[in-house]
């Protein structure tokens, strides 16, 4: 007899999975290092995580078969009819939400802010040297460099406005998805969520989980309430350094224009 898998059961089936993609990822980087040194085991790291975890997914999900976490809990997935395995193509789309889009995501934000702020030194220094510690720009570098010249000031302010939203936004957006898993009980992955795979469990007490459902309910609406605080308080740090910045900015106007008043009463006593 199947039934949906719990909270309890989709948790340690995410762990379980985790524990062993960080033994994976550690074992990868680990032969890179003794292969080719620490300098590209450093500048190649997060990469090599990425085609880690995309070969753990790759032999496992896409392949057909349980990954070892949820081997490990006794599930399976299923597609939204809940009859049959998700197809070939839905696993595939998980596997790209769940590993390369966030990577792709992280990159393209951490290489325009670079870019950004590049431009903006470069406005202010006009000699002044790339920054260190980034690698040899790659092909998508220099498109996004090449976009961000021909932006105009505002521009560029804008999209600086944006980077900076969407890097608080995203661990906020994860947090609220756990917090309403915890509260429905499914789709402990946000990948899942959207592709809408979900879990059956074959064998055991079919109500385990349901026994604690309650506390999983009760945490997730902790988190939700913790989780508005949190977007409360960032709110009104934001508030607080817009006006700090506008009084900064009406300081500097009027220093500016006391100067200028100075200047002019000065040229025009000595000129009489």
């Amino acid at each position: 007899m199947a039934a949906a898998a719990g909270p309890a059961r989709l948790v340690r089936c995410g762990q379980k999975d985790e524990l062993y993609r960080a033994g994976l990822r550690s074992g990868a980087g680990t032969a890179l290092r003794g292969l080719a040194g620490a300098r590209p085991w450093l500048e190649w790291r997060r990469e090599v995580e990425l085609l880690s975890d995309v070969a753990y997914f790759v032999l496992t999900t896409l392949s057909g078969y349980q990954t070892l976490g949820e081997e490990y809990v006794n599930i399976i997935q299923v597609d939204p009819s809940k009859k049959k395995v998700p197809s070939f193509l839905r696993r595939a789309l998980f596997i790209s939400l769940h590993t390369v889009v966030p990577y792709c995501l992280e990159k393209a934000l951490l290489h325009l802010e670079h870019e950004l702020q590049m431009e903006a030194e470069e406005s202010r220094t006009p000699e002044n040297p790339p920054a260190p510690g980034f690698p040899s720009r790659t092909l998508i570098r220099s498109w996004i460099r090449k976009q961000v010249g021909e932006l105009t000031e505002q521009q560029k302010k804008t999209a600086c406005q944006v980077v900076y939203v969407l890097k608080q936004c995203i661990p906020l957006l994860h947090r609220l998805h756990l917090a309403v898993f915890y509260i429905q009980g499914m789709f402990y992955h946000l990948s899942k969520r959207i592709t809408g795979i979900s879990y059956l469990h074959f064998g055991g007490l079919q109500g385990e989980d349901q026994s604690i459902r309650s506390s999983y309910k009760f945490l997730g609406i902790i988190s939700l309430f913790h989780l508005l605080l949190t977007i409360g308080v960032q709110m009104y740090s934001f508030k607080q350094k817009q006006r700090a910045r506008q009084e900064w900015r009406l300081h500097r106007n009027l220093a500016h224009q006391k100067q200028n008043a100075h200047c002019a009463e000065r040229s025009f006593i000595l000129r009489n």
